[in-house]
C-alpha cells in the first residue's frame, strides 16, 4: 500500500453540534452539511491541507457504511497531530480549542523529546494533541502562526 491517506473520518453523536465544533470553534472552513438526501448520507467536510480532508459523520452512519457496529468510546484510541510552528501556536491553538469547548486533557508544556505540545478532546471524545517539534519543518506553503 502506498501511504495516501486523504481523508480522517471522526464517527460524532450529534453532527450539528461537532460542525459548529469545528467551524465555529476551531475556524475550519466547512460546506456545512451535505449528503441529507441520502439515507445515511449527511456529512461534513473540512480541507486541512492540499491532500488531507476532515470528515464528520454520524456514528450510526458510519455503521451502516462500514458494516459495524457503531462505537460510542473512542478515548485513547487514536490521537490526531496537528503540528505549527512555535511554542506560541501551540498556546494559541490549545486556547482556541478551550474557547469552542474542548476538553484540555494534557495543557501545552515542554516534552521530554525536546518539543512542545498538549491534548484536547473534541465534544465526542477525540483526541487531538497540537505540538512544536524543532526538528520538523512545516511543509511549504504553510503559514506561520
Amino acid at each position: 500500500m502506498k501511504p495516501r491517506i486523504s481523508v480522517l473520518t471522526l464517527a460524532v453523536a450529534d453532527l450539528a453540534r461537532a460542525l459548529a465544533f469545528y467551524r465555529d470553534g476551531l475556524g475550519l472552513a466547512s460546506e456545512g452539511i451535505v449528503g441529507k438526501e441520502f439515507d445515511h448520507g449527511a456529512v461534513a467536510f473540512f480541507r486541512l491541507n492540499d491532500h488531507l480532508m476532515l470528515a464528520l459523520y454520524p456514528r450510526q452512519s458510519l455503521g451502516v457504511e462500514a458494516q459495524i457496529e457503531p462505537t460510542t468510546h473512542v478515548q485513547g484510541a487514536v490521537a490526531i497531530g496537528h503540528n505549527v510552528g512555535s511554542k506560541a501556536e501551540v498556546d494559541a491553538v490549545m486556547a482556541e480549542a478551550k474557547r469552542a469547548g474542548a476538553n484540555i486533557t494534557d495543557p501545552a508544556r515542554t516534552r521530554f523529546w525536546g518539543g512542545y505540545g498538549g491534548h484536547f478532546q473534541d465534544p465526542d471524545g477525540h483526541l487531538w494533541e497540537v505540538a512544536w517539534n524543532p526538528a520538523w519543518e512545516l511543509p511549504e506553503g504553510v503559514p506561520p502562526a
